[in-house]
């Protein structure tokens, strides 16, 4: 069983569980390690909110570090977050940083990439009614999120494919839509660095498989692409969820 996990959410953001509950949670399946990654602070307007106030911050790493303090002993706890393309706080003093694209600007306001269908085909009038649109939008941000959020590890890479399962929104063989990932994944791929595998939507039932696809995978790997096994947990029972499956890549 592959023994880490540096992606998961807590009460500190969207998450289920104390920071304490999943480290618990973590000694008792074994794990040798785990790192916290909650959200980051957006002050932008948005239809969906994913984090707490900025003022959050402090007590978070104030838990973290007491956690690290309580658990030394039984295993190894790191402070991270998941700093989003359009968070204008800078992520400072954490050990880590996952870099992420939740959101597209349309006109000032933030339309999340990866709500159900009903609310992606209404947020198409911002994008022309043209789902292929949106996806070119989502990954001209996404090529650019290391630089824009100086992130360690690149989240969820097809993130826009959540509740894409058997075609629902729009077809991943479409010309246009190969070309927008794979213009991404080029531009990351030039930055060195690695790209997470997630089973967070595959734990929620969401998904009948990880972020990215096989074929994503696959052309990332041929061109020297390295990987993150994650399980983006928010809750405690799905730490390390699949990993089984996917380990054999790292």
């Amino acid at each position: 069983m592959y023994l880490k996990d540096y992606h998961l959410h807590t009460t500190f953001s969207d998450g289920i569980d104390t920071p304490e509950q999943m480290t618990e949670a973590a000694i008792e399946k074994g794990l040798a390690e785990i790192g916290f990654s909650d959200h980051s602070y957006i002050s932008m307007p948005s239809e969906i909110v994913y984090w707490k106030g900025k003022e959050s911050e402090p007590l978070y790493k104030a838990e973290i570090a007491r956690l690290q303090e309580k658990y030394r002993e039984k295993i190894k706890i790191s402070c991270g977050i998941e700093q989003d393309y359009f968070s204008d706080h800078a992520a400072e003093g954490y050990d880590y940083i996952i870099g992420a694209v939740h959101f597209i600007n349309a006109g000032g306001i933030l339309i999340a990439t990866d709500e159900p269908p009903d609310y992606t085909l209404k947020s198409l009038k911002h994008f022309d009614g043209d789902i292929y649109t949106f996806t070119e939008e989502y990954y001209k941000l996404l090529a650019r999120v290391v630089e824009v959020t100086k992130c360690d590890f690149i989240a969820h890479f097809d993130l826009v494919t959540k509740y894409n399962d058997g075609g629902v929104l729009f077809d991943e063989n479409h010309p246009r839509y190969k070309r927008a990932w794979r213009a991404a994944a080029d531009a990351l791929l030039e930055t060195g660095k690695p790209f997470e595998i997630n089973t967070g939507a595959m734990a929620r039932g969401i998904k009948s498989g990880a972020y990215p696809s096989v074929e994503i995978i696959e052309y990332l790997r041929s061109r020297g692409g390295r990987f993150v096994l994650n399980s983006d947990s928010h809750k405690k029972e799905n730490l390390c969820f699949g990993f089984e499956k996917y380990e054999k890549l790292l």
